[in-house]
């Protein structure tokens, strides 16, 4: 497949496009990567993420997927090999369940770590040890 014919609007900081960036590595599919200044979105990802106005978004064809977990399960359904989500419906519930609980809780609760101070720190920290924790059930 030609580079040409899919995007990735990221950001390199971001947890969310990174983990698009993986699939499409495992996937072996060839992309370009378009880094977004976030403070100054470009006129294309406002194109294409006309709801959220955010990134990830790939762009297959000209036809724009918003949204990590959505895009993780286009490309897994549109580029066969090296699956990345079960081919079993229970157990492939059961992943995007965790995706899920990771970018609803962990996630927010890390970035608490670093954002909070004192005895707001302390909460965070302890939030997110239980977070982590439920993950490693």
């Amino acid at each position: 497949m030609a580079k040409d014919e899919v995007k990735l609007f990221g950001y390199r900081g971001s947890p969310f496009a990174l983990r698009v960036e993986w699939a499409l590595k495992i996937k072996g599919v060839e992309y370009e990567y378009i880094d977004e200044d976030l403070k100054n979105k470009s006129p294309l990802l406002l194109h294409y993420n006309l709801v959220h106005k955010k990134i990830p978004v790939l762009v297959h064809y000209g036809r724009p997927v918003a949204e990590s977990l959505v895009i993780l399960e286009y490309v897994d359904e549109t580029w066969k090999q090296n699956l990345i989500f079960p081919e079993d419906p229970y157990e492939k519930a059961q992943a995007r369940f965790w995706a899920r609980y990771a970018d609803d809780k962990c996630q927010p609760s890390i970035l608490n770590v670093f954002l909070k101070e004192g005895e707001e720190l302390e909460k965070a920290v302890k939030e997110a040890r239980e977070n982590l924790k439920t993950l490693e059930i």
